[in-house]
């Protein structure tokens, strides 16, 4: 927990938001730290939201640079920011909204041993990266543990109405949940871990297609469910 010397609810940046959730809920945000790994179509809107919303402390992992070919879904990238840092942009951007936010970056791939984890204290971790090996690490590393959301597939998909914030176990038409929850059965792991997916089927296209608007709908989702999780257990 990050606790700091500050007034969120002094600040009018906030104050539409306050509206919603009082100066209580604003404080309790603005002292929470979430760690979201893979900066990405959907990370970037994630640590977007978080950051409109008062959270005090994010912690962005992501090794990759800003590509022409992320403009069409990534909200970090311009033409302006080809070629840059994703969670230095990410930073800048986060700090414009607001200057008070405790960002860390770490400018990296996350290794499959996950050793790096354990020098950061965080109330929530954000899984939004897009290597299957690293989220099956990571299933195993948060078994049991409610403070951890792993995001599935939105590449391949055109409606965001059929995104939904659900448990492994329930999802369904998602290919890469299908490896996920045989992975769990074979170690033995909870299905139970909260995962955004959508319903979707996969369309049929050449490569990972994507939308401006699933990757960003299921960042936005996401975002939500952290926010709600930290009100709903303020004593935590």
């Amino acid at each position: 927990m990050v606790m700091k010397d500050m007034s969120l609810e002094k600040q009018r940046s906030f104050e539409r938001f306050q509206k919603l959730v009082g100066d209580d809920g604003l404080q309790t945000l603005n002292n929470k730290s979430v760690f979201i790994l893979g900066i990405g179509g959907v990370g970037s809107y994630v640590c977007e939201a978080l950051a409109r919303s008062g959270v005090g402390h994010l912690i962005l992992m992501d090794g990759d640079v800003v590509d022409e070919s992320n403009i069409n879904r990534q909200i970090l990238a311009l033409h302006s920011t080809v070629g840059r840092k994703k969670v230095q942009v990410m930073k800048e951007r986060i700090l414009d909204i607001n200057p008070l936010c405790n960002v860390q970056v770490i400018d990296s791939f996350l290794d499959l041993d996950l050793a790096i984890l354990n020098n950061y204290d965080f109330d929530f971790f954000i899984d939004c990266c897009d290597t299957v090996k690293v989220k099956e690490a990571l299933l195993t590393y948060f078994n049991k543990k409610d403070n951890f959301l792993c995001c599935l597939g939105t590449a391949k998909k055109l409606d965001p109405s059929l995104l939904e914030v659900t448990q492994l176990d329930k999802t369904y038409n998602d290919p890469l949940a299908r490896i996920l929850r045989k992975y769990v059965k074979d170690n033995h792991l909870s299905e139970k871990v909260k995962v955004l997916f959508s319903s979707e089927l996969p369309i049929s296209c050449e490569g990972l297609g994507s939308s401006a608007f699933v990757p960003s709908s299921a960042g936005l989702l996401i975002a939500s469910y952290v926010v709600r999780y930290f009100l709903q257990n303020k004593k935590k």
